[in-house]
């Protein structure tokens, strides 16, 4: 069985990243008959990360090492990724 893209991307984060929370909820079915939507999901999704990796780092700076550890995710499977990215004293 193939592993799915959420698992995936929250197992990248959480090597990236080391948070002390995440979430990845799959929003695919909001944007069925959307552009880059596909039959089968996971296309869409919305990720939160906690991590001490942000302290002190610009909001900016923080997408990239997002997209960094999901690269190869948002070069095939994922369309869309809503990202909030914030420090433990942020929450």
């Amino acid at each position: 069985m193939s592993q799915g893209v959420a698992q995936k991307i929250t197992e990248k984060i959480t090597k990236a990243l080391e948070p002390t929370r995440i979430s990845v909820k799959d929003e695919s079915h909001l944007h069925a008959g959307h552009a880059g939507a596909r039959p089968e999901g996971e296309t869409h999704f919305r990720l939160t990360v906690v991590s001490s990796r942000f302290t002190n780092m610009t909001l900016v700076n923080r997408h990239r090492l997002i997209n960094e550890a999901l690269a190869e995710e948002l070069q095939g499977p994922v369309h869309a990724l809503a990202i909030k990215a914030l420090s433990p004293e942020e929450i």
